[in-house]
Protein backbone atom coordinates (compact mmCIF):
# COMPACT_ATOMS: atom_id res chain seq x y z
CA UNK A 1 0.00 0.00 0.00
CA UNK A 2 1.32 3.41 -1.09
CA UNK A 3 1.90 5.73 1.63
CA UNK A 4 0.07 9.44 1.75
CA UNK A 5 2.38 12.12 0.20
CA UNK A 6 1.70 14.16 3.72
CA UNK A 7 3.12 11.39 5.66
CA UNK A 8 6.21 11.23 3.40
CA UNK A 9 6.11 15.20 4.21
CA UNK A 10 6.28 14.64 7.94
CA UNK A 11 8.77 11.84 8.19
CA UNK A 12 11.15 14.33 5.67
CA UNK A 13 10.44 16.88 8.20
CA UNK A 14 10.97 14.68 11.44
CA UNK A 15 14.51 13.74 9.63
CA UNK A 16 15.19 17.07 9.03
CA UNK A 17 14.58 18.68 12.45
CA UNK A 18 16.48 15.43 14.06
CA UNK A 19 19.47 16.13 11.63
CA UNK A 20 19.03 19.98 11.95
CA UNK A 21 18.58 20.08 8.02
CA UNK A 22 17.06 23.60 7.86
CA UNK A 23 17.52 23.93 4.10
CA UNK A 24 15.19 20.50 3.38
CA UNK A 25 12.91 21.46 6.53
CA UNK A 26 12.08 25.06 5.47
CA UNK A 27 11.17 23.81 1.99
CA UNK A 28 8.31 21.85 3.39
CA UNK A 29 6.68 24.70 4.32
CA UNK A 30 4.23 27.40 2.93
CA UNK A 31 5.68 30.74 2.59
CA UNK A 32 3.09 31.94 4.90
CA UNK A 33 3.39 29.14 7.23
CA UNK A 34 3.02 29.37 10.64
CA UNK A 35 4.68 27.29 13.55
CA UNK A 36 2.72 27.06 17.70
CA UNK A 37 6.56 27.31 19.00
CA UNK A 38 4.48 27.04 22.10
CA UNK A 39 1.64 28.40 23.42
CA UNK A 40 1.33 31.91 23.13
CA UNK A 41 4.50 32.05 20.88
CA UNK A 42 4.27 31.25 17.06
CA UNK A 43 6.90 31.94 13.83
CA UNK A 44 5.25 33.02 11.18
CA UNK A 45 6.36 32.38 7.37
CA UNK A 46 10.12 30.49 6.35
CA UNK A 47 12.46 33.17 7.65
CA UNK A 48 11.16 32.86 11.38
CA UNK A 49 10.08 29.13 11.20
CA UNK A 50 13.79 28.42 10.74
CA UNK A 51 15.18 30.90 13.78
CA UNK A 52 12.58 28.93 15.73
CA UNK A 53 14.05 25.70 14.69
CA UNK A 54 17.36 26.76 14.87
CA UNK A 55 16.78 28.02 18.68
CA UNK A 56 14.45 24.45 19.43
CA UNK A 57 17.38 22.71 18.34
CA UNK A 58 19.68 24.62 20.83
CA UNK A 59 17.24 25.01 23.40
CA UNK A 60 17.77 20.59 23.51
CA UNK A 61 21.40 20.44 22.90
CA UNK A 62 21.15 19.94 19.66
CA UNK A 63 19.85 16.02 20.60
CA UNK A 64 16.44 16.62 19.65
CA UNK A 65 14.45 13.78 18.08
CA UNK A 66 11.12 13.91 16.69
CA UNK A 67 8.88 10.73 15.49
CA UNK A 68 5.30 9.97 14.74
CA UNK A 69 3.63 7.03 16.14
CA UNK A 70 0.67 7.01 14.17
CA UNK A 71 -1.26 9.53 12.22
CA UNK A 72 -4.47 10.26 10.12
CA UNK A 73 -5.00 12.56 7.43
CA UNK A 74 -8.29 13.97 6.23
CA UNK A 75 -8.10 15.17 2.92
CA UNK A 76 -10.24 17.59 0.97
CA UNK A 77 -9.16 18.56 -2.60
CA UNK A 78 -6.41 20.73 -1.61
CA UNK A 79 -6.98 21.08 1.70
CA UNK A 80 -5.77 18.76 4.58
CA UNK A 81 -6.22 18.25 8.24
CA UNK A 82 -3.34 15.83 9.79
CA UNK A 83 -4.43 14.47 13.44
CA UNK A 84 -0.76 12.61 14.73
CA UNK A 85 1.07 11.37 17.66
CA UNK A 86 3.86 12.87 17.92
CA UNK A 87 7.00 12.46 20.39
CA UNK A 88 9.49 14.72 21.21
CA UNK A 89 12.45 13.62 23.02
CA UNK A 90 15.99 14.36 24.13
CA UNK A 91 18.82 12.99 26.41
CA UNK A 92 17.90 13.62 29.99
CA UNK A 93 14.58 15.01 28.98
CA UNK A 94 11.64 12.24 29.16
CA UNK A 95 9.61 11.79 26.13
CA UNK A 96 7.18 13.97 25.52
CA UNK A 97 3.74 12.89 23.82
CA UNK A 98 1.85 15.26 21.63
CA UNK A 99 -1.63 15.07 20.20
CA UNK A 100 -0.09 17.20 17.11
CA UNK A 101 -2.52 19.04 14.59
CA UNK A 102 -1.17 19.59 11.14
CA UNK A 103 -2.89 21.64 8.15
CA UNK A 104 -1.42 21.14 4.57
CA UNK A 105 -2.53 22.67 1.75
CA UNK A 106 -1.43 21.72 -1.98
CA UNK A 107 -0.11 24.19 -4.53
CA UNK A 108 -0.45 24.51 -8.06
CA UNK A 109 2.16 21.68 -9.17
CA UNK A 110 0.51 19.30 -6.73
CA UNK A 111 3.24 19.32 -3.56
CA UNK A 112 1.97 19.42 -0.17
CA UNK A 113 3.21 21.62 2.32
CA UNK A 114 2.97 22.93 5.69
CA UNK A 115 0.87 25.94 6.42
CA UNK A 116 0.17 25.09 9.94
CA UNK A 117 2.26 23.39 12.20
CA UNK A 118 0.58 22.47 15.78
CA UNK A 119 2.51 20.45 17.43
CA UNK A 120 0.15 21.00 20.76
CA UNK A 121 -2.60 20.23 19.09
CA UNK A 122 -5.90 20.94 21.56
CA UNK A 123 -3.36 21.38 24.35
CA UNK A 124 -3.05 24.89 23.25
CA UNK A 125 -6.44 25.14 25.45
CA UNK A 126 -4.95 24.00 28.94
CA UNK A 127 -3.01 27.20 28.56
CA UNK A 128 -5.61 29.59 26.51
CA UNK A 129 -4.83 32.55 29.57
CA UNK A 130 -0.38 32.43 28.74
Amino acid sequence: MDRHPIELQIEKADLAINREDFETLIDIYSDDAVLVIKPGMNATGKTQIRKAFEAIAAHFNHKLDVKQAGMKILESEDTALVLAKTIVSAPDVPPIHRNATYVFKKNPSGHWLCVIDNSYGHDLFLHADD
